[in-house]
């Protein structure tokens, strides 16, 4: 018997049919099928399928944005520009990070701030008249936790200004066209969200098969011509068209060296997470939305988990799904309440473990009812990255003072506990906490040329400094159940 259930719009895990092929199989985008179309009957009472937003003020132009983008999905929106401005541009630029690293211009916020009624005018008068220019972003290295380096592109901070009000005005559409199960960048949905939908998604349907599915270099590889063309399904507003392309063009700086940027988003601006959102929406997404037996599905961003009833779904949607998958880390494992018991009866031992978000999964048995459980801990990899990079920071900060260090570790590890802190995760949070610790007191020990420190008398003075370990986080079903009652 197979089970079917949709629950777009309430954030959860999606269940639904994965379509034989793709609507591109003819080698056009898929949103190239969408223009032109007819008006449905539904909509019939609408003049044309293109529309231009009121001249009215006041803060609910943009709330009129979103409720016709929410009444009819086949909507392009062909005026949107008169809603950037200078109000939303000041807000765009106060909610940015005071503190972070300027773009190629050497700009800071504050230094932008000095005079910002007379720069915003200048901005605006600039984007409405077509004469405003994007900067190159400026290219750093990122170390990931397997010891590669991700590239990351710091945006002048007008750019930002700018991505940043017409991300708030996309954003209005787009939000209404984005399906529950995507939770990456998105406003009210955070990756605890995704982890809870996981595991509900996991212990409520009959799933036996898990996906664990990797994007190849998603945001280098992204095609523009494609990412124009799904921004065109819905923005039928040259002008913010030609916004965006000018980011998606506008290359990046590395030592002094301009290099030209033909693919990919422009990973660490402001736009690029709505923009990452929308190309899977197009690509990936529609692949999900049916298939026989239960099907689950969790995405954040390019990093997405699925879960099928029978290994020939998850098998097909792998043969028919046109992106780029990592092949080391794309892998069907066997997993679920029945996972542990075919594995042993075919001698194969324990059921595979997959991580999402930073944590290992587990098949596991809840002690308090006996029932089949995902048991969650904290990546391997990931607390051992992490204590890597605590110990280069600690060796940087050996003449720093005792009290500028305890303070500096404590935000560390208050920010590693609030993320990590799951039930059943206790066990590796001590053993995160013990290692700052240790590699605390070696760093005492090369300040000092005694010697003196041991290891309890270490304890005595600095172990109260730190957090504790305690749980802060719900059992996932029961923060499920509150944020979706129905």
């Amino acid at each position: 018997m197979s089970h079917k259930s949709h629950v777009h719009d309430s954030g959860e895990s999606y269940s639904g049919r994965v379509p034989a092929s793709p609507s591109n199989k003819s080698g056009g985008p898929p949103a190239e099928t969408e223009e032109g179309r007819t008006l449905t009957k539904e909509n019939a009472g609408q003049p044309n399928p293109n529309w231009t937003p009121s001249q009215g003020s006041g803060p609910s132009r943009l709330d009129r944005v979103r409720e016709a983008a929410k009444r009819d999905g086949k909507l392009r929106f062909t005026a949107l520009l008169h809603h950037v401005t200078i109000e939303l541009l000041r807000d765009s630029y106060s909610n940015l990070k005071k503190k972070a690293a300027p773009g190629v211009d050497g700009v800071t916020w504050e230094e932008y701030g000095r005079d910002l009624e007379g720069r915003l005018k200048d901005l605006h008068g600039r984007i409405h008249r077509g004469a405003y220019r994007a900067l190159p972003s400026r290219r750093v290295w990122i170390p990931k936790s397997d010891g590669r380096q991700r590239p990351l592109g710091i945006a002048a901070l007008e750019d930002k200004v700018v991505q940043a009000a017409i991300g708030t005005v996309l954003n209005q559409i787009w939000e209404e066209d984005f399906l529950g199960f995507s939770y990456g960048f998105r406003p009210g949905r955070s990756q605890h969200d995704a982890l809870d939908a996981l595991y509900v998604g996991i212990t409520r349907k009959r799933v036996n098969w898990v996906l664990d599915l990797d994007v190849r270099s998603f945001f280098d590889k992204v095609d523009h011509n494609w990412m124009i063309r799904f921004v065109e399904h819905r923005i039928r507003d040259k002008r913010i068209v030609r916004l965006i392309q000018k980011w998606l063009k506008a290359g990046v700086m590395e030592q002094g060296q301009w290099y030209e940027t033909k693919e990919g988003t422009p990973q660490g601006s402001v736009i690029s997470p709505s923009l990452a959102n929308l190309y899977p929406h197009h690509v990936l997404d529609p692949w999900v939305e049916q298939a026989t037996g239960d099907v689950i599905i969790v995405r954040y961003a390019d990093d997405a988990v699925l879960g099928f009833q029978h290994r020939e779904e998850a098998e097909r949607f792998l043969e028919e799904l046109r992106m780029e998958l990592h092949p080391e880390k794309t892998r069907l494992i066997e997993f679920g309440r029945y996972a542990a018991e075919r594995r042993q009866k075919h001698g194969q031992g324990r059921p595979e473990t997959f991580t999402f978000l930073g944590f290992t999964h587990i098949c596991g048995t809840s002690q308090k009812t006996g029932y089949f459980t995902v048991n969650r801990k904290t990546s391997g990899k990931r607390m051992a990255s992490k204590l890597r990079q605590i110990r280069a920071q600690l060796r940087d900060r050996l003449h720093v003072t005792l009290a500028e260090t305890a303070k500096w570790l404590q935000s560390v590890v208050r920010g590693y506990l609030q993320y990590h802190a799951v039930p059943g995760n206790e066990e590796r949070l001590i053993a995160f906490r013990k290692d700052v610790m240790r590699s605390w007191l070696r760093q005492l020990r090369r300040r000092s040329q005694r010697h003196r420190w041991t290891w309890e008398r270490f304890l005595a003075h600095f172990s109260t400094l730190l957090p504790e370990v305690q749980i802060l986080h719900p059992y996932p079903d029961v923060r499920f159940n509150a944020n979706h009652p129905r």
